[in-house]
């Protein structure tokens, strides 16, 4: 029997679309926000979003060690752990994207939870975040980053998750990985505040298990053996044609570019595109169950030159970096890469030093 690949396409998509609903639903009603755990933790040493943070990716490495041991999901065909390692990419992404996200009071998934909630603004920061995106991937900006960026590389011996990196691999390196899982989700529980508020471990245990899901997703469900065309194996649901989880910086770029050639018959609506879809839909769905939806808009001149700056600098260092909190801080980190870890660092580093500018600008005006 033929393989319908526009088939499993499509279950792929409703599947993302169906778990990124429980993603978007649950951070809404959680207040999960990186900016916010990160802000929190700068300006008044508060630990409690930063645990759930923590949580979600302790949840997302157990998870992806169960698949890996398991044979579910080839995680060595993900582009986290990849040999290259694209160093100086990751620093600048995750620097653009940091600062970038505190002009725009959130990263992308965050926005495209405050668009479901009736944000206004954030509506017009995911439209240009999206173009600026699409950019950096096709377009000039997108020659800068190659040419620039991302020529300035390492290749390792090995790939580049932890465990591999150490010497380790087998049972020892899922065991190892296991452990590191296991130390943050103790780290994380041992927060009296963050036990206080059952929402804030149900938001962390929840976003990492959807992490889980979504590899599960893109790497078993629109898995092909053997494509009918090629005759090798190949994922045929993402954009990248590898095992994805989620990242939202590119899927509103993919989107647009969707919705640009839609009578290009090569076109379909990708696993991350149905992700970003279904955390509108499932935030849109709990600010109307919980009555929290309102309608929101810039409220100075100034607010809006911050969110136009901010999603510009979103898109391109999302992009640049391989992913955002969520692409890298959750699905990269969830693999122990290299990569993942650098760009969130340097996602925190230029989170911080947009936080410093906005208390110099605040001390100029008062």
């Amino acid at each position: 029997m033929p393989i319908d690949i526009a088939s499993i396409q499509h279950t792929t998509a409703f599947w993302a679309f169906v778990l990124s609903m429980f993603f978007g639903a649950v951070t809404q009603r959680s207040n999960y926000c990186t900016m916010g755990a990160i802000s929190d933790v700068a300006n008044f040493g508060d630990w409690t979003r930063a645990r759930m943070a923590l949580t979600s990716i302790g949840v997302a490495i157990i998870g992806v060690v169960a698949l890996k041991a398991t044979g579910t999901v080839d995680m060595a065909k993900s582009f986290y752990i990849a040999p290259k390692l694209i160093w100086l990419s990751h620093i600048v992404g995750g620097l653009a994207f940091g600062f970038g996200m505190t002009l725009a009071s959130g990263c992308g998934s965050k926005t495209l939870i405050r668009v479901g909630s009736g944000s206004l603004r954030a509506l017009v920061t995911i439209l240009v975040m999206g173009i600026f995106a699409w950019f950096t991937l096709r377009g000039i900006l997108g020659v800068f980053r190659v040419w620039a960026l991302d020529s300035v590389a390492v290749t390792l011996p090995t790939t580049q998750d932890l465990p591999s990196l150490i010497g380790l691999s087998g049972n020892g390196a899922g065991i190892a990985a296991a452990l590191i899982g296991v130390a943050l989700l103790v780290f994380a529980f041992i927060g009296r505040e963050f036990r206080a508020d059952r929402w804030n471990w149900i938001g962390g245990i929840v976003v990492g298990l959807t992490v889980i899901a979504a590899w599960y997703v893109s790497g078993r469900i629109g898995f092909v053996a053997e494509h009918p065309e090629t005759l090798e194996a190949a994922w045929v649901a993402t954009n990248s044609g590898r095992p994805e989880s989620l990242s939202f910086t590119a899927p509103p770029a993919y989107l647009m570019e969707l919705l640009a050639y839609w009578s290009d018959k090569s076109r379909f609506l990708s696993f991350s595109v149905a992700t970003a879809l279904g955390v509108v839909t499932g935030s849109f769905l709990m600010s109307m169950f919980t009555k929290s939806f309102r309608w929101e808009g810039f409220a100075t001149t100034e607010d809006l030159g911050n969110h136009l700056a901010g999603a510009a600098l979103m898109g391109f260092g999302g992009v640049t970096a391989l992913g955002c909190t969520v692409g890298q801080g959750l699905s990269g980190m969830s693999t122990l890469a290299l990569g993942s870890i650098i760009t969130v660092v340097f996602i925190i580093v230029g989170c911080r030093l947009a936080l410093t500018y906005q208390m110099w600008r605040l001390d100029r005006a008062g």
